[in-house]
């Protein structure tokens, strides 16, 4: 009797089945973008990789990895992690290991001269550290080095041929990330600088349109400068007041302390305790035998306990030694972005100083015109009184001074005369008055 064929349980039996292009390659996912992958050794390749090839790689968390997204907007962040450093500084977006730099938009214009002088900085470090690493790996594998002697061999590579001390591949890339945003941001506040100075000294001249929109872009850009470098000063301060996260920045001596670990369990691990013959040793061996089979896997773990204990001991004490050196580092271009802040900060005292002076000037205008408009007003009044005169005169009464043969022409004009030369004094009067006032005042 035949049993079922596998196309009874097949729901989708019978039905076309999806086809892929001739190549096999299906659509690449949104995750995917090129990065630009740099080497101690010096060299470089474009590759393309997604997010999760990324995070295996770099041991990197999904959130850490979004603050290099280029579609969303994060501030200047420096991230220590266990196996690399995340750097968002300005227009560098990189990824520091121990062995390589990973930038995402290295196809950016502006990008381009960092690359240039990170690939240069990377080449030295390379050739500077080469001689001795190959001396190293050769006494080496010559004579057995054990852990902490391979531990020394490694330091002492990071160092010139002369005796000078040369800086980890992690803090040769850090320093040429940090020098390239802070010279960005110092360069942008340099020609700000000299831009605003001119514009500013047009303003005092002549308060017009053109100066004060001009102004006002220069304030903007101001504003958005001071921010930017106030952000990476506050990051660099962020990690000097921390040891612990400049001590996840060690990248190299992790690796050393891991390659140190894994030769040291792999050695315990095939040690041979030699115990001489003899009937007392046999019949230890034999009281012992039965118990260390019940109680090896616990002697065994606290064994590794003791031993991660005190070679977690020495590892830290380094760490904490050499923090020092991460320390003077960012201390350096500490000083030089506070500098950078320091000149943006007298710029913004230099245009609110312009501004205070504007709005004086403004304000002698707007009294000079509130004057004039006082003695306008008390013109217009003394005019007013005139024009009553006049008006009273001009009615249809019969008085004297009309008649022509009781009074005659020249006592009308003698009559015009006093009433003009009345309000002129009345207008003065007041004028006087009105400052004699503001003196006493």
């Amino acid at each position: 009797m035949r049993g079922p064929r596998p196309e009874d349980f097949d729901s989708n039996a019978g039905q076309p089945r999806p086809t892929f292009p001739a190549g096999g390659s299906r659509k690449k996912g949104k995750g995917v973008r090129t990065w630009l992958v740099l080497w101690s050794s010096g060299k470089e390749q474009a590759t393309e990789a997604g997010k999760h090839t990324i995070m295996r790689r770099t041991g990197l968390p999904a959130r850490d990895l979004r603050i290099l997204d280029p579609l969303l907007s994060y501030p200047s962040t420096v991230l220590g992690r266990e196996r690399a450093i995340v750097i968002n500084l300005e227009h560098i977006k990189a990824i520091i290991t121990g062995q390589e730099v990973l930038i995402l938009n290295w196809k950016d214009p502006s990008v381009a001269p960092f690359i240039e002088e990170l690939q240069r900085r990377i080449r030295c470090h390379h050739h500077a550290t080469k001689p001795q690493e190959g001396a190293a790996l050769g006494e080496a594998g010559t004579s057995q080095l054990s852990g902490e002697e391979a531990r020394k061999e490694k330091k002492r590579s990071l160092g010139n041929q002369d005796g000078s001390k040369v800086l980890p591949f992690e803090f040769v890339a850090l320093e040429a990330c940090l020098e390239a945003a802070i010279t960005s941001l110092e360069s942008e506040a340099v020609r700000l600088e000299l831009e605003a100075h001119p514009a500013l000294d047009k303003l005092t001249i002549k308060i017009s349109t053109l100066n004060l929109e001009r102004v006002r872009q220069i304030k903007s850009r101001l504003v958005a400068i001071t921010g930017r470098v106030q952000k990476v000063r506050d990051e660099l301060e962020k990690l000097l007041n921390d040891d612990e996260d400049m001590a996840e920045m060690y990248l190299t001596d992790k690796l050393a302390q891991k390659l140190e670990n894994s030769s040291a369990s792999s050695t315990s691990d095939t040690v041979v305790v030699d115990l001489p013959e003899g009937d007392e040793d046999d019949r230890f061996r034999a009281e012992v035998s039965s118990e260390s089979c019940h109680r090896g896997s616990d002697a065994h773990n606290l064994l590794m306990r003791a031993h991660s204990a005190l070679s977690s001991t020495p590892s830290g004490m380094t760490n904490k030694l050499n923090v020092q050196e991460l320390e003077m580092l960012l201390e350096a271009y500490f000083v030089q972005i506070d500098g950078t802040l320091n000149k943006l900060s007298t710029l913004k005292e230099y245009v609110d100083d312009t501004e205070d002076y504007i709005n004086i000037m403004l304000d002698d205008k707007q009294n000079n015109l509130l004057q004039m408009g006082v003695m306008l007003t008390t013109a217009g009044l003394v005019m007013s009184l005139f024009i009553a005169v006049a008006g009273v005169f001009g009615m249809n009464i019969n008085i004297e001074l009309f008649n022509d043969e009781v009074a005659g022409p020249g006592r009308f004009i003698w009559t015009v005369v006093g009433g003009t030369a009345g309000s002129l004094f009345l207008y003065f009067g007041a004028i006087g008055w009105y400052k004699h006032s503001r003196l006493l005042e």
